[in-house]
């Protein structure tokens, strides 16, 4: 695997030394995934996005039930700092 060319994908800039401290990790990963493609998952059903094969909706999470909602109140009483009925967050520049 070219490390320069992933690096360039991805549009990172890399030095020689980080290509040669990346070169035998990248070559470790794909030696693993080369390890995985020689498993036998002919028995193994496919799933796909939490679909089964079938396309039937697989159970995954729990039910929606509806309930009562928090309040603002509520809500705000633990917050750190609230203002106005609304949380109060440092500014982000």
């Amino acid at each position: 695997m070219d490390v320069r060319k992933v690096a360039k994908l991805a549009h990172l800039e890399i030095t020689d030394a980080e290509v040669a401290m990346f070169e035998p990790q990248m070559a470790s990963i794909v030696a693993y995934v080369e390890q995985l493609n020689e498993l036998d998952t002919s028995n193994v059903e496919p799933m796909l996005g939490g679909l089964t094969a079938e396309g039937e909706k697989t159970e995954t999470a729990r039910v929606d039930v509806p309930h009562e909602s928090l309040g603002q109140k509520s809500a705000l009483k633990e917050a750190p700092s609230a203002v106005g009925g609304h949380f109060q967050v440092p500014k982000v520049l």
